[in-house]
């Protein structure tokens, strides 16, 4: 067993570096959830999807609930002289709101899931036009996501070239960490620059 998975790793790097030579091959990585901590205004999307858990699904649990417990207390109390068909229809509503409270944690995580998407689709498309215009510029073959690729230079990072292109702010560390690997320009800001002291005044010959 070991001396067959031995040959498939040597075979598999023969075909990969023989491939290499025919087909140049540029391989890079990304992450959507780094590039979109670093967009402007997205931490309103947390506050959002919370007012629509208050302001919409909340109120949709309490009707359900309200519903169920007035229908089922009514159920109790006239059942027995209800018809057939009446006390059916009756049932049958009360199943749906109690299968609707029983299952409600899914239905909730569902309709959040479905609400963050809608918020988050602006900022997704500026970042994957972004990347696409990348991998085209400057032409990569391969993008893995970044939890999928065990090594990979930092230069073929894509989360730092869509962060770049997108003009995006780096937290201080990161930006620090990034400025010593040489992926970030090293040159202090003209913000951040010190200004040239101004030259002694020369005297005047009468």
């Amino acid at each position: 067993m070991k001396k067959c998975l031995v040959g498939c790793i040597v075979l598999a790097a023969s075909l990969f570096f023989s491939s290499k030579t025919t087909a140049q091959i540029k391989i890079g990585t990304f992450d959507e959830q780094s590039v979109l901590g670093l967009m402007p205004g997205i931490q309103k999307v947390d506050t959002v999807l919370q007012k629509y858990v208050n302001d919409s699904l909340k109120p949709e649990y309490d009707y359900h609930m309200s519903e169920l417990m007035r229908l089922d207390s009514s159920f109790k109390k006239d059942s027995a002289t209800m018809q057939a068909s009446t006390r059916g229809i009756v049932q049958k509503e009360i199943n749906q709101h109690k299968y609707k409270i029983v299952n409600w944690q899914q239905y909730q995580n569902q309709m959040v899931q479905q609400k963050e998407e809608e918020l988050l689709y602006p900022y997704k498309q500026k970042i994957y036009a972004s990347l696409e215009k990348i991998i085209k510029e400057q032409k990569y073959t391969h993008v893995f996501k970044g939890d999928q690729l065990l090594v990979a230079p930092p230069s073929d990072n894509l989360v730092i070239k869509v962060a770049l292109d997108l003009k995006l702010k780096f937290p201080k560390d990161v930006e620090d960490q990034l400025r010593a690997q040489g992926l970030l320009d090293s040159s202090p800001s003209p913000a951040t620059a010190p200004k040239p002291k101004p030259k002694p005044a020369t005297a005047t010959k009468p």
